[in-house]
């Protein structure tokens, strides 16, 4: 370790127990003025209280310690989570995309060219899967295919974490599902409803339209109404994303990259108040809207192209926009889950720019201080390069988004829950390490949430998550074409 790394290491420990050094001298006082009374005078001292004082003096405390047991938030819990498991039918390899574009009519030379180069770039890797009704030439876009795919993902999730955490399905008491850009009726809550026949009075909501940021939202909608619901109550979050009826069959280059880019996946998550099985407590949700801008607003927006083919269109000012909204988000949960000496670190920077001089540069928070892991959206090399930058995080630290990017593509809101599968199979996980998910979504928001481990995986390797087949192959090499 080198002196300034020496000397960084010391200034943390001091300013984080900068409560107890202060108190040393306090208490060396009270210690030596007790000393100088003696016993019998510090008992005629008591005795001489009057019984009203004994009385506010123990009722005060128990009073006080009461109301905030009281009016504290509950804590919430991650029982479990399960992830899709693909299959290999389902790959898709560059070869075969390409091949499949070059067929179908509604794509041109140039299209294919354009779409090819993206997938070389993308960071993909060969064994991302898209849905069946995607195999098809012409690709299936209609509602019995979505549904299927939707029934596909969400079940599968669904029977494999029912099966880990051993809950009855007439134990959910919440239900929040989230896919943003397919939302039929009866909706996903309903189909989940009438497959596993929850209660009549489960509570349940469909998010729609929020991104790929929307997992997280679903977490903190839980948890909010895990708040007024009877204690020891079980939320099933639900999140996907349906690729058949979103294939974009169009020209327009700005609408293609979605189709290089986005895959098929889907996680379930348990949570609870009851934390006697938990495996992780929710510490923080934290959620920034930049949607009052037009720009931001306008950076990932769904519209038709010139021949009504609907697609999603992503603004050359995506990164600029998600680089002011990672800001914003992290200016909120750095008060939070900082350090102090982060804190006072990034407190006089801002002084000195304010007092001193614009020129000084300013302090970037360590947030691997607050955090072992970090799950950031896998929503493009890109994304993943631009966090690291700005968090200053090393590739160990971004390697569960990279290769959850290589092995499964965009999965959109269910990309944080592979990548914490990812640490998990390769056993980094231990109690009491801190996690950090980050993800961005339309709007535009950045949502980010920080969790504590209390139990790591039974299951050595990952043996009943994702990434069970080929967690042995990873981290792969990405070469630097594919990085910058």
């Amino acid at each position: 370790m080198s002196s300034s790394a020496k000397l960084k290491r010391l200034y943390q420990l001091a300013v984080s127990n900068i409560v107890a050094i202060a108190a040393v001298p306090f208490a060396a006082s009270a210690l030596l003025k007790a000393a100088e009374l003696g016993p019998e005078e510090l008992l005629a001292r008591l005795r001489a209280l009057r019984p009203v004082h004994m009385f506010l003096a123990a009722f005060v405390p128990a009073a006080a310690a009461a109301i905030y047991l009281k009016l504290r938030p509950r804590a919430v819990y991650m029982v479990d989570y399960a992830c899709f498991r693909t299959s290999p039918s389902c790959r898709v390899p560059f070869a075969a995309f390409q091949e499949h574009a070059r067929v179908w009519p509604g794509f041109d030379e140039r299209s294919v060219r354009f779409m090819s180069r993206l997938l070389e770039r993308s960071g993909l890797g060969e064994e991302t899967c898209l849905p069946y009704a995607q195999h098809y030439i012409p690709p299936s876009r209609d509602l019995e295919s979505s549904r299927a795919e939707v029934e596909l993902i969400v079940f599968s999730a669904i029977d494999d974490l029912l099966a880990k955490t051993k809950v009855a399905p007439e134990d959910i008491d919440i239900l929040v599902v989230n896919c943003s850009l397919f939302a039929p009726t009866p909706s996903f809550a309903d189909m989940i409803v009438n497959r596993y026949n929850l209660r009549k009075d489960v509570r349940n909501v469909h998010l729609a339209g929020m991104g790929c940021s929307a997992g997280l939202i679903s977490v903190g909608l839980a948890r909010n109404l895990l708040q007024v619901a009877p204690r020891g109550s079980n939320a099933l979050v639900v999140s996907t994303e349906t690729i058949t009826p979103n294939y974009y069959m169009g020209k327009e280059r700005a609408m293609l990259l979605p189709n290089c880019l986005f895959r098929m996946g889907g996680a379930a998550v348990l949570l609870s108040t009851n934390g006697a099985n938990a495996r992780f407590r929710l510490a923080r949700v934290v959620r920034t809207l930049t949607g009052a801008q037009d720009g931001a607003y306008r950076c990932v927006y769904q519209e038709e192209d010139d021949r009504a083919n609907v697609g999603i269109n992503l603004s050359k000012d995506l990164m600029s926009v998600a680089g002011d909204a990672l800001k914003a988000n992290i200016t909120a949960m750095g008060p939070l889950v900082l350090p102090a000496s982060e804190q006072l670190l990034f407190a006089l920077s801002f002084i000195a720019r304010k007092v001193v001089s614009r020129g000084i540069k300013p302090y970037i928070p360590d947030f691997r201080t607050a955090f072992e892991h970090f799950c950031i959206h896998a929503g493009g090399r890109a994304v993943i390069d631009e966090l690291q930058r700005s968090l200053t995080l090393s590739d160990e630290q971004v390697e569960a988004s990279r290769m959850t990017l290589h092995r499964f593509g965009n999965t959109s809101s269910s990309s944080l829950w592979y990548e914490l599968a990812y640490v998990e199979a390769k056993g980094r996980m231990r109690r009491g390490d801190r996690v950090w998910m980050i993800g961005f979504g339309s709007g535009f928001k950045c949502n980010s949430a920080a969790w504590e481990c209390i139990r790591p995986p039974a299951a050595p390797g990952g043996a009943d998550g994702p990434w069970a087949a080929c967690v042995h192959r990873y981290p792969v090499d990405i070469p630097d074409v594919l990085k910058h």
